[in-house]
């Protein structure tokens, strides 16, 4: 269990933070950009949560999911050590990311074949849907900037995979019966004076 009795350590002052075991980086760290992507990707799904919009069945999904993005955090800012046992630290699983797929199927059986790419927007709920799928793709490649320099817990990008997929389809699902999906046109405005 976590407790949080003080807010402000001061560790922050001079440019430094603590990983979860304990050493100290620089707030610019590779690994530090890699979980503050989560976060930043955490808050943004709230924030689709909180302005309303989405199907019933949404919200209850985007709340595990946000707790996960917590477990994804977690993970990251502990890096892999070769001596860790089953319970000596929190790491995502494969069942996590195996749950999304259920949830993808589960939402994209209900919408229509895609002839087109989808242009982020149509509803609020989707335009910060599409917003969170971006930054999602950026968390995913800042852990495997990460990945490329020290040991990461692969499942945490199956799972970043998994979950920009999920939030896609989510938006797709925040506009039916608002038009549907907002389509690309390819050169649409390119002869246009």
């Amino acid at each position: 269990m976590v407790t949080l009795s003080r807010i402000y350590t001061r560790t922050g002052d001079g440019g430094q933070t603590r990983l979860g075991n304990g050493a100290t980086v620089p707030k610019t760290d590779t690994r530090v950009e890699a979980y503050g992507t989560v976060d930043e990707l955490n808050s943004i799904i709230g924030l689709a949560r909180a302005q309303g919009g989405l199907a019933a069945a949404a919200d209850p999904v985007l709340q595990r999911v946000q707790n996960d993005l917590f477990d994804v955090g977690a993970d990251l800012c502990r890096p892999l050590s070769d001596d860790e046992t089953g319970a000596s630290a929190l790491r995502i699983t494969a069942h996590q990311a195996a749950r999304l797929e259920g949830d993808i199927d589960r939402v994209n059986a209900d919408l229509g074949t895609l002839r087109s790419f989808v242009l982020p927007g149509g509803s609020m709920a989707a335009a910060w849907l599409h917003l969170a799928r971006t930054v999602c793709r950026r968390a995913e490649r800042r852990c495997w900037a990460l990945a490329a320099q020290e040991r990461v817990n692969p499942q945490v990008m199956v799972y970043l995979n998994r979950l920009s997929d999920l939030l896609f389809v989510l938006a797709r699902e925040a506009n039916v019966g608002r038009g549907g999906d907002v389509l690309w046109v390819p050169g649409q405005g390119r002869d246009e004076a």
